[in-house]
């Protein structure tokens, strides 16, 4: 709980722009609305909701948001040009409380080398894209892109013409990662300073992780008085990833007593919200990521422990419950009913409506025959595989796969399309999961190059589900696939076949606009 004297942090959320840059972590729309959703419990303060003229897909994604959401702003990426301001108001426009964000390249590098620009034609650009913005609406960001390596005097001039052509945000961006949190809060200060009126805007940072110091970054910016912060769930985002939402937002609750300062962000949704993030980008996160990793809370040393059960706070700052860990991990057995498992599963945090909850508790009775228990992680699997699992236009019917050293695997693969079951049988592959691929590619007659491939357990014990991920390259977009299963070729199966849906479903992509690395 925030203390009273304590500023307000304006988080400012860039998941479902910055975030999907991530390579492999293209998102569809309903799959952006489900995150959009997500954003909104979680209590973040802005939704940047993508980069409406990148492509028609960008555009409708950052519209639909806009008319659904309520709450947060919705905001909208947009270079200094008038095709691309104008686009993003037309995304946004329908949202409660709309925002433009526009940005132009300040640095030395970028002026000689990307714009061809000198420093008057850079204010002159910057002021007239800021301008037109404000004549849509009142909620202006701008952003002078590479501003920590921008010269300080030019940098000062350029943020000051943006204020007065009506800027409410400025945000400064730490666009490679270059800086230290001792010269991110110096240009922080130098602006403060010397800027006649920055107190007419909210300042901002948007840091890359480039050098693992993005949350050091932002919070050295905060200290030094900015206003907003500018991250991604997990921490997603071109290259190195972006600052981390879970953690600068549990780096100030947890030192209020030092910053001042907090965040309006309901901390018991971070591990929802990062499962939901991981699932549907297919970015698996680190066991030891700081606040919602699996180990995050785990005390594996004798005096941790013994410390632990005298008193926990000698080596924990924050209670696993306070960021959306459940107190207890076994959960189900065969024997559990659907009210029980409703219950469990929206402590987890997921919302199910009647015919989800059907769909799902008959999965359950299905793995609870497979596994004497079943614990969280199983649960949360579980759901996201029945809820969040794209349309089925093939399904795995059954397979058998016989395989040896020095032999060459041969599969019985039936798959069902709608009323109609095919089948192939086949000498292929290196193993038996290559067999496999190679069986279904044959079937669904979808020639596809596989650039990834993922097994881990979901959880412990000899009946523990793999969880498999596969990437799919298909004519020159990505496709990613999810399937679990206690057993780890059928669960390698399910991925395959996901991954084949999602190219049916989606086709094939469309040309987009290059993304900025804001």
């Amino acid at each position: 709980m925030a203390e009273s004297s304590a500023r307000k942090i304006v988080i400012f959320d860039t998941t479902l722009r910055d975030g999907e840059q991530s390579p492999g972590c293209s998102m569809n729309l309903s799959e952006k609305m489900e995150v959009a959703q997500a954003l909104v419990d979680l209590g973040v303060d802005v939704i940047e909701a993508g980069f409406p003229i990148a492509s028609p897909g960008d555009f409708e994604a950052v519209s639909e948001i806009a008319k659904v959401v309520r709450g947060p702003a919705v905001c909208g990426l947009a270079r200094c040009r008038t095709e691309d301001i104008d686009r993003a108001w037309e995304a946004v426009k329908h949202a409660e409380n709309p925002r433009i964000h526009v940005f132009l390249a300040t640095s030395a590098i970028h002026r000689e080398h990307k714009l061809k620009m000198d420093k008057s034609q850079i204010i002159q650009r910057a002021v007239a894209g800021v301008a037109r913005a404000v004549g849509y609406c009142s909620n202006v960001e701008f952003s002078p892109e590479d501003a920590a390596r921008t010269e300080e005097d030019f940098l000062c001039q350029v943020v000051e013409a943006a204020i007065r052509a009506g800027a409410t945000t400025v945000n400064i961006p730490d666009t490679v990662g270059y800086a230290t949190p001792a010269h991110m809060g110096h240009v922080i200060r130098v602006l403060r300073d010397r800027v006649p009126n920055i107190d007419e805007a909210i300042i901002s940072v948007h840091c890359h992780n480039d050098l693992g110091m993005a949350v050091a970054n932002s919070l050295a910016a905060v200290e030094a008085g900015a206003g907003q912060i500018e991250c991604t769930v997990n921490g997603l985002g071109e290259r190195a990833g972006n600052c981390s939402l879970e953690e600068v937002v549990m780096a100030l609750r947890t030192r209020i007593d030092y910053y001042k300062a907090d965040t309006g962000v309901v901390s018991q949704r971070l591990v929802p919200t990062s499962r939901l993030v991981s699932h549907i980008t297919g970015m698996h996160v680190q066991r030891n990521k700081a606040i919602v990793g699996r180990n995050a809370f785990a005390h594996e040393a004798g005096i941790h422990q013994d410390g632990m059960l005298k008193e926990r706070t000698t080596y924990e700052i924050m209670r696993p419950e306070d960021v959306g860990f459940t107190t207890s991990d076994l959960v189900l057995g065969k024997h559990s009913g659907r009210a029980a498992l409703a219950s469990r599963a929206k402590a987890l945090g997921f919302r199910l409506t009647g015919e989800q909850l059907n769909t799902v508790f008959d999965a359950f009775k299905r793995l609870a025959d497979k596994k004497k228990e079943i614990y969280d992680a199983d649960l949360a699997a579980l759901v996201e595989e029945q809820i969040r699992g794209v349309a089925d236009v093939w399904s795995l019917e059954s397979y058998q796969v016989t395989s040896g050293t020095n032999r060459v695997p041969h599969v019985v693969l039936k798959l069902r399309k709608g009323d109609e079951v095919k089948s192939a049988e086949m000498d292929c592959g290196d193993g038996p999961v290559d067999a496999i691929f190679l069986a279904i590619e044959e079937l669904a007659e979808t020639e596809v190059v596989c650039k990834d491939f993922r097994v881990h357990s979901v959880t412990v014990g000899k009946d523990a589900q793999g969880e498999v991920t596969v990437e799919l390259e298909y004519q020159g977009n990505t496709y990613r696939g999810r399937g679990i299963s206690t057993d780890s070729i059928e669960a390698s199966a399910k991925a395959f076949l996901n991954a084949i849906n999602r190219i049916v479903s989606l086709g094939n992509g469309e040309p987009e606009t290059p993304r900025p690395n804001v």
